[in-house]
């Protein structure tokens, strides 16, 4: 196993019973909006009951996979492999189908997040495509090093120059 892909799979395929997971796929900067630069994520598709029969995904179908698997996803979460810094599990689709959004668990990696102080609250914002390339230029730079601390910094020097 030489790639980071390749070792996530293989760590995922382990740890769940054959046959569960369909299909793994390695996630770099440029390929999903929530991946960042420097950062690598992973999305792993998974089987469920009733979808050979044309069944639908929904919320209870992800919910019966964490549940069955919880074992397995703490384990995982604990021992992802640098750089990734989430993986998400979904529900196998039919081609033709994508996933709902919302319809997925993620599991982030605990150990390389720094908690932030109690008095932070979490803010979530959709940025467009000039706004993001604009924060993402910033960690490219090393100004920061993500994208929150992008968002911090850009107030941060709105507070102090307020003209």
């Amino acid at each position: 196993m030489n790639t980071v892909g390749e070792r996530i799979e293989c760590q995922v395929r382990e740890a769940f019973p054959d046959h569960v997971i369909t299909r793994v796929q390695t996630l770099g900067y440029g390929d999903d909006p929530e991946v960042e630069p420097g950062q690598t994520a992973v999305r792993v598709f998974f089987d469920w009951p009733g979808r050979a029969d044309g069944q639908t995904a929904d919320p209870q179908t992800v919910h019966a996979f964490v549940v069955a698997g919880s074992g397995a996803l703490g384990v995982l979460r604990d021992e992802l492999p640098p750089p990734v810094t989430w993986a998400e599990f979904r529900p196998e689709n039919p081609a033709e189908a994508a996933t709902p959004p919302g319809l997925s668990y993620r599991i982030a990696d605990r150990g390389r997040q720094a908690p932030g102080p109690d008095d932070r609250t979490p803010v979530m914002t959709r940025l467009g495509p000039d706004d993001l390339a604009t924060l993402d230029g910033l960690i490219t730079a090393g100004v920061v090093d993500n994208r929150a601390d992008g968002v911090r910094w850009a107030i941060r020097r709105l507070r102090e120059d307020q003209a």
